[in-house]
């Protein structure tokens, strides 16, 4: 068995996007452009009394949209009539594939908005694909007790015998939602191989052997192995943790498309263009 260290970590950069919202990123930054499979991950943050902000109708091509709720809710609705409300603890992973067109709008009643994104990239025989939604509700998503040290939910993967309801995804991934109480310990196992991360939500955690510690809105990058140890410090914690098995594609990007080569991109635009 090998566990896994802290390679890197880094703190979130904050960066305005869509519509009158500053988003917390630490993938597709300058730091960090992106872990193999992934692209992309922001914190985003709405405050309740936010009229008009929000991430309104924009197209997307080649990979996949992860969106998890913290907090608040969520109204989305695309180009092909589907729609609907994602609250808290709930998540829709949205396969682009060919090509959608989509919005996702704050539903403000006073409460924060808050929720992290995912951009996890498809290897290109999946590219052109048609579009696809799993929408997971909060009761849909299992809960495994960890006894005093806390307690995890499993989106997507799976810890011990408990799987998660995302599916047939290609990169196999690993989404955990992971919460200790102050001095909490627990061990997760990681498939060996699996491009991971941390990003910490809440307090302070101190990982791996080593024990690097890592704060609130930090991402930490983690070295390959069996698993991770991770504990938390003064205080409670909350962290995601996420996993997948790297696709060793080139990688070509232009705002919402993610393809292979400069060709597929400038189709890409092209077909947007021509609706």
């Amino acid at each position: 068995m090998t566990n896994r260290e802290v390679a890197k970590q880094f703190k979130a950069e904050a960066t305005p996007e869509g519509v009158g919202v500053t988003v917390h990123r630490s993938i597709g930054t300058r730091t960090q452009n992106t872990l193999d499979p992934f692209l992309l991950l922001d914190e985003f943050v709405i405050a309740g009394d936010a009229k008009g902000a929000g991430f309104p109708d924009h197209p997307h091509r080649g990979f996949e949209t992860v969106t998890y709720m913290l907090s608040g809710h969520m109204k989305h609705a695309d180009s092909a009539g589907n729609g609907g409300i994602i609250g808290p603890g709930e998540v829709q992973w949205m396969t682009a594939g060919s090509g959608v067109v989509h919005s996702e709008m704050p539903r403000l009643d006073g409460g924060e908005v808050r929720g992290m994104q995912l951009w996890v990239n498809l290897p290109a025989t999946e590219k052109m694909r048609d579009p696809r939604y799993q929408d997971i509700s909060a009761e849909m998503i299992p809960e495994v007790d960890l006894g005093d040290n806390g307690s995890l939910r499993v989106v997507a993967g799976s810890f011990g015998e408990t799987v998660g309801p995302v599916t047939e995804i290609s990169v196999r991934p690993l989404y955990l939602d992971l919460r200790l109480g102050s001095g909490g310990t627990a061990y997760i196992p990681i498939p060996e191989g699996h491009a991971a991360f941390i990003y910490c939500l809440e307090g302070c955690l101190a990982l791996g052997d080593q024990e690097i510690e890592v704060g609130q809105r930090f991402l930490a990058v983690l070295t390959d192995g069996d698993g991770i140890k991770v504990r938390a410090l003064e205080r409670a914690a909350r962290a995601i943790l996420v996993a997948a098995r790297p696709i060793g594609e080139p990688i070509v990007r232009y705002g919402p498309f993610v393809m292979n080569t400069r060709q597929e991109i400038a189709q890409a635009i092209k077909d947007f263009q021509l609706g």
